[in-house]
């Protein structure tokens, strides 16, 4: 390995080469900015809900190849503010949730209160880091997803060591799936019980560990090649459907940022510096705002009643949408949440939870919109 790692250190590489790595790299510090992105707004929208309040369940997105989606994931992740994460978890444990730590910085936490630092908490050592954007290979196994044993420890020092998995890197960032639909079925389950839970469990040859995973979950997939089973896609907070951009001036628009863009990556991110800042605000604001947007009974009533006239099965309906709408509210600076905050979180929180009949011609979309008119107006 070793004589290996010799020569690609000393191997020639020509200029066009050079250049190459440096623009890759230029790349992964300035990535593509969210502002820029053209077009796309159920899928900008769900998204940015999310972060406000990760409760929502996690966005699947479903549309055709090359339509921005894995960018607006990484994107919307760059946008993010730098968080604050215990220094040396492999969780990255948040010090200001003391609820949320894992074994490891509990029992730091513990050690400080038995020497009687009334302020344990804080005395934590920290560090920054960017929020996490972990990628879910199709062939990734379930050991490689929640980890397992540490086959290095256990062969050179004879210990049980936990060997954290993709969920662990996760941890209070994004989980992002591509193609989920061709994902095996046993793999998708156990995502989304842990995105939903926020706590991966983790039981096998001798090891029980139970460490956070709070994660945004989000999913793509091509249509053409297949849906998720109605139980898993139920599973998943917000469905928004992607198309083909058709318009002539928007697909004009979007080539020449992306040309800007692969051109100069650092100039194109400085020149939309502004809105991102602006959007970076509106955002942190939100989730401050959250805890204390109203939804009002009369909303809630309504909300339920939506849910029963499209025949929902099980309650995730509502749920979804009293907490999508409350963080739309939030985003948009609004003190309770108001009818039109239902009607514009509706579609992306039902369309994957109708019932499939075959014999339905009326298109799932137009179904939803027609319910909302007829409930809410009646509101």
């Amino acid at each position: 390995m070793n004589m290996q790692s010799d020569h690609i250190e000393t191997v020639d590489t020509t200029e066009h080469d050079e250049q190459e790595i440096v623009a890759h790299r230029t790349k992964e510090t300035h990535p593509y900015p969210f502002s820029a992105i053209v077009g796309q707004a159920d899928l900008k929208l769900a998204l940015l809900l999310c972060v406000v309040h990760p409760g929502i369940g996690g966005v699947m997105v479903m549309g055709h190849r090359g339509t921005a989606k894995s960018t607006a994931v990484r994107a919307l992740a760059a946008l993010l503010p730098p968080i604050k994460a215990v220094s040396g978890c492999p969780y990255a444990c948040s010090p200001d949730r003391a609820a949320g730590l894992c074994e490891q910085c509990q029992t730091q936490t513990t050690r400080k209160t038995n020497s009687r630092n009334s302020d344990a908490q804080s005395k934590l050592k920290t560090t920054t880091m960017p929020v996490p954007v972990v990628d879910l290979p199709l062939g990734a196994t379930e050991d490689r997803v929640c980890g397992t044993v540490d086959i290095e420890r256990a062969l050179t020092q004879g210990v049980q060591a936990f060997a954290p998995g993709l969920l662990a890197r996760a941890n209070r960032g994004f989980l992002y799936i591509d193609e989920v639909n061709l994902l095996e079925d046993h793999l998708v389950d156990v995502l989304l019980d842990v995105a939903a839970s926020g706590v991966n469990v983790v039981e096998r040859e001798g090891i029980s560990i139970r460490h956070p995973a709070r994660f945004v979950l989000v999913g793509s997939g091509n249509p053409e090649e297949g849906d998720l089973r109605p139980q898993l896609l139920d599973r998943f907070g917000l469905h928004a459907r992607i198309t083909t951009i058709t318009d002539v001036a928007d697909r004009v628009e979007i080539v020449k940022r992306r040309q800007a863009y692969d051109h100069d990556p650092k100039a194109f991110a400085e020149s939309w510096e502004k809105s991102q800042a602006r959007l970076r605000r509106q955002i942190k604001a939100a989730q401050k705002r959250l805890p204390d947007v109203v939804l009002p009974d009369r909303v809630l009533y309504q909300i339920a009643e939506l849910c029963v006239k499209l025949g929902i099965d099980g309650h995730r309906g509502e749920l979804t949408i009293s907490r999508t709408a409350t963080s739309l509210a939030a985003f948009e600076n609004h003190k309770e949440v108001e009818l039109e905050d239902v009607r514009r979180v509706a579609v992306l929180s039902l369309r994957h939870r109708l019932r499939k009949d075959p014999l339905e011609t009326q298109d799932d979309d137009v179904k939803i919109e027609q319910a909302v008119d007829e409930i809410l107006q009646q509101g």
